[in-house]
């Protein structure tokens, strides 16, 4: 995972508010790990500060605004847009105004100021929410989808002004246009798409109070006979601007995002409702794994108390204890009870019948138990002394090697093995036992066995 970022130096920008039509000067400054982007209002009593999350975020027509207390920010949208492609986490931005300027109409002249003042990495990995699931929202016509995607964030967009009615759409018409975003491809593909306005729009927007600070200059406008005193930088400049957009208000959540996003028709509303429900997503994600962490704290609990109180009694353990705590069943499952135990020293029992599985095939004409398994049965032991060891309780005891294996005599049906297993060794990963099995007093077989201590 990458670490967070802040910028390495200060970095300043002027202009006007593409709204506001209000001179502004913003300042990009370092901020401290977690902080996350921060913007302060210089220009009122106090210096109030708003976040930049979806929280705080309120919509106004034709753009995006946070507002925390007397703190108010119009039109984050395309600096954050740059400071997520770059990955800033930890910003503080100083505005002399309500909006911040809009510059040429992109995001490219924000990229630049932050690639002028350099990044610091600070040590400390970033936030990010990786999708696991698929998230949609939608409304009269227009939708936006997030899905599952390993490869970081990809953004895709599906622009359609065909059925506007204005005769300056027809130069828009339905574009399409999607990438994987990451600094370079956006410095290059999405960075300087310019904000763009059909002609027929602009007396209804100004007649809001909107558009005083654009003009022919910072803001693509569409006529009827194609763009107004201006070029395209591409060919669906109209499209990029609008993924530009998504990548903003996505940006909003505090976090990197690991997923797929595909908007239709989209806007800031309907870019902000996916980004709340995303939040959402992530805080039942994280309820969830509480509730998995604390099922396991209660499933670990509930197995030492049970471990402890069978153990415990150091004596007369049965079959059906023995279940309980080791993961062996039938018919693999070797020992039949355990007659003593302590913290170095194990005596158990298997009873050897003639419905046993291995008889079936095991020189069926003259039946003797296999030597393999008579050591298993002691390993089985070995196992159970072990979880003794409070460390223990929650690891199983698997084979690591077997030395001095001596078989002295054969076991048939009808005899009793008694088993016995000592602890030798006693290590944080590896433990060591000696063992013997003895029928009707006579060693059957005796071995040092080894363990490697694994998590369950």
């Amino acid at each position: 995972m990458a670490d967070q970022k802040t910028l390495a130096t200060l970095t300043e920008l002027r202009g006007v508010g593409l709204h506001s039509g209000e001179d502004v000067s913003i300042e990009l400054r370092p901020a401290e790990v977690d902080t996350g982007i921060v913007f302060r209002r210089m220009d009122i009593t106090g210096q109030p500060t708003v976040r930049a999350c979806v929280e705080n975020l309120t919509l106004e027509p034709r753009r995006s605004a946070l507002a925390h207390g007397d703190a108010v920010v119009h039109t984050p949208e395309h600096l954050m847009a740059a400071l997520g492609a770059v990955g800033i986490d930890n910003l503080e931005v100083r505005l002399s105004n309500c909006e911040l300027p809009g510059m040429d109409g992109s995001a490219l002249p924000y990229y630049q100021a932050v690639r002028t003042a350099g990044v610091q990495t600070q040590g400390k990995p970033a936030r990010e929410i990786c999708l696991e699931d698929s998230l949609s929202v939608q409304q009269n016509g227009a939708s936006v989808v997030a899905m599952p995607h390993d490869a970081g964030l990809k953004v895709g967009y599906v622009l359609d002004y065909s059925a506007t009615g204005f005769p300056s759409a027809q130069h828009v018409g339905t574009q399409f246009f999607e990438l994987q975003v990451d600094e370079d491809t956006f410095a290059r593909e999405i960075a300087p798409a310019r904000t763009f306005v059909l002609q027929e729009e602009v007396d209804a927007l100004r007649a809001a109070g909107l558009g005083k600070g654009a003009n022919t200059r910072n803001t693509v406008v569409l006529g009827p006979n194609g763009v107004v005193e201006n070029e395209l930088r591409f060919p669906d400049e109209f499209v990029r601007h609008k993924v530009l957009d998504l990548i903003g208000d996505l940006y909003l959540l505090g976090c990197r995002v690991r997923g797929r996003v595909l908007a239709t028709k989209s806007g800031h509303a309907l870019n902000v409702q996916l980004a709340r429900q995303v939040l959402s997503y992530k805080e039942q994600k994280r309820e969830a794994r509480l509730r998995v962490a604390t099922d396991d704290a209660a499933r670990r609990a509930a197995r030492e108390q049970e471990v402890a109180q069978i153990l415990g009694r150091g004596a007369d353990i049965g079959s059906t204890e023995i279940e309980r705590l080791m993961p062996h069943r039938y018919p693999f499952l070797l020992l039949d009870r355990v007659v003593e135990i302590d913290d170095r020293r194990a005596v158990g029992l298997k009873n050897v019948t003639y419905n046993e599985e291995f008889f079936r095939g095991h020189f069926p004409e003259r039946p003797m138990m296999p030597g393999v398994l008579q050591v298993e049965a002691m390993a089985q032991l070995g196992g159970l002394l072990l979880l003794r060891r409070a460390a223990n309780i929650h690891r199983l005891a698997v084979l690591l090697s077997m030395d001095g294996v001596k078989f002295r005599k054969p076991v048939v049906p009808g005899d009793q093995l008694i088993l016995e297993a000592k602890l030798t060794k006693d290590k944080s990963r590896t433990a060591e036992v000696e063992a013997k099995a003895t029928v009707d007093g006579n060693v059957a077989v005796e071995a040092r066995i080894r363990f490697m201590l694994v998590n369950r």
